[in-house]
């Protein structure tokens, strides 16, 4: 399949790609869904990709769901999937965690009550969930009361962000040997109707700066989510289809692991951003342009009906 980068994906070429695959790993909001809205025609296409015989996973940088959670939501779209399909980077961070890291010890969390229960899950135990109220002085800030168990500080989204979250971190990344895991880099969440908020890179970041330690991330394009995928179901990377909305996420993610990509132009990302890239000489920017792209991934269907 000698075609050149950023290349529309229609006609015969469709059947070529799908043949050339085993396995295709897909992003979720903006490629299968956007809000609590299916994209027209993906459930059929993820059905049909089953049926078909192909192996199907759902890769997301999102942290505020657990893998029971996003099964369900996409049960509910009319998807065919089980739970153990789903690798969002509450579960990815637990992995990392237990597996790469053998954490003895609890983690200081920043984040969600899907990443403490992904994390209780695995057997590690957490302390952080919640708010954290400023009170007192700048000297109690600087000793405020720690968890001498806490081997491990984690970050990802958190509502509940604050100072006296930040500063803790902080005084417990400060403690020789303390682990200093992100789940991703993402600095802003798309909405609907062009709108967006602060992502958890923002909260990353603004850790990262106040411990002058850089944090250790498993999501999107970081390669460790792959690697999660291919040893617990023997992926090969050269059969693989990373098909994503976001450049920088989804298709280097694929560049990162020598899978197949496919941009979809039903979220963030632009055929003028890949080709931006694509041109401009620089070896970090190639890796997010795209092998191939669609106005959406329902343009799989007629290969797939016929």
């Amino acid at each position: 399949m000698s075609v050149s980068k950023c290349t529309r994906l229609s006609g015969a070429l469709v059947k070529q790609l799908l043949d050339s695959v085993d396995s295709i790993l897909f992003d979720c909001d903006g490629v299968i869904w956007r809000g609590d809205q299916a994209i027209p025609g993906a459930p059929q296409v993820i059905n049909l990709l089953k049926e078909k015989g192909k192996r199907v996973f759902f890769v997301t940088n999102n942290s505020t769901k657990s893998r029971k959670m996003y099964a369900d939501k996409m049960t509910a779209l009319g998807f065919d999937v089980t739970e153990d399909e789903v690798f969002g980077t509450a579960y990815c961070c637990a992995m990392y965690l237990k597996t790469v890291c053998e954490l003895e010890g609890k983690v200081y969390l920043i984040g969600s009550n899907a990443m403490r229960q992904e994390l209780e899950a695995v057997g590690i135990q957490q302390t952080g969930v919640g708010p954290d109220h400023i009170c007192g002085k700048p000297i109690d800030w600087a000793n405020v009361p720690l968890d001498p168990e806490v081997k491990a500080v984690v970050v990802g989204f958190d509502e509940h962000f604050s100072y006296m979250k930040l500063n803790r971190a902080m005084q417990y990344l400060t403690q020789q040997g303390c682990l200093f895991v992100g789940t991703n880099r993402d600095t802003r969440l798309p909405l609907e109707g062009g709108k967006a908020v602060a992502g958890t890179g923002c909260l990353l970041q603004a850790v990262e700066t106040a411990a002058q330690r850089e944090a250790q991330t498993v999501g999107k394009p970081n390669h460790f989510m792959f690697d999660c995928v291919a040893s617990q179901f023997g992926v090969k990377a050269d059969r693989c289809l990373m098909v994503g909305d976001r450049l920088d996420t989804d298709i280097l993610l694929g560049s990162n692991c020598g899978l197949k990509t496919l941009l979809t132009l039903t979220g963030v990302s632009t055929v003028a951003d890949a080709e931006a890239h694509q041109k401009s000489g620089c070896p970090e920017r190639q890796g997010m342009v795209p092998d191939y792209y669609v106005e959406s991934i329902a343009d799989l269907l007629p290969a797939l009906q016929g």
